[in-house]
């Protein structure tokens, strides 16, 4: 759902920075095989989280659901040289369709594909060592990304997820995803521990900085 007119989002989109060619082509494909494509993040989000890589200097991105890799490249295309961007993606068909589009790009080196249950991924990870978490994954694991997430975290790290508003359901949440993201507003919200930001943008993001 977006709570926003086609018209103000095109009329956003117009006056904002577009998309590369790969990334382009990568969501017509997206658009053209899969079922769900508006799962992807979409050209606002995207370059809101290019803009928010960039602001922060983040060098070391953790991304929680990859899908087919648009997010991915999005992030991957601002960050610096050095840079390196983890991402967790279960579904096999996904993966393979992803890699084909980041071995067409400059920017395969700086991704790192993590196969499976993102719960167990994220465990192999080293507290305090990313600047960036992204998160558009399956929601009933919200609350447990967050908390994991957040551990994992710099100082002064971003983290955003996405989805936050579910087309309106967190208002009267009465299904286990709406439940699930409820549940994660109000932890982000409550926690001591992030300054937090939950935007009406698309399906609603949330931005936090941990501090």
């Amino acid at each position: 759902m977006n709570f926003i007119s086609t018209q103000i989002e095109a009329y956003c989109k117009n006056h904002s920075i577009g998309d590369s060619k790969i990334l382009n082509q990568l969501k017509q494909h997206t658009i053209d095989t899969e079922v769900a494509p508006q799962m992807m993040c979409g050209q606002l989000i995207g370059g809101l989280l290019q803009f928010l890589i960039q602001v922060s200097h983040a060098k070391k991105v953790l991304e929680i659901g990859m899908f087919t890799g648009y997010s991915t490249l999005k992030m991957a295309e601002v960050l610096p040289p050095d840079g390196e961007i983890h991402t967790c993606e279960v579904y096999q068909k996904h993966i393979d369709s992803a890699s084909k589009w980041f071995s067409k790009s400059e920017y395969e080196k700086k991704i790192k594909i993590h196969n499976g249950d993102a719960v167990a991924s994220i465990e192999e990870f080293k507290i305090g060592s990313f600047d960036f978490l992204f998160v558009d994954a399956d929601k009933l694991n919200y609350p447990e990304y967050f908390r994991k997430g957040l551990k994992l975290l710099k100082s002064g790290g971003i983290g955003v997820f996405d989805n936050m508003l579910w087309s309106g359901s967190v208002l009267n949440p009465n299904d286990d995803e709406s439940k699930a993201i409820n549940d994660t507003n109000k932890m982000i919200k409550n926690s001591k521990k992030v300054k937090q930001l939950l935007l009406p943008i698309r399906d609603g993001i949330m931005l936090f900085k941990k501090i």
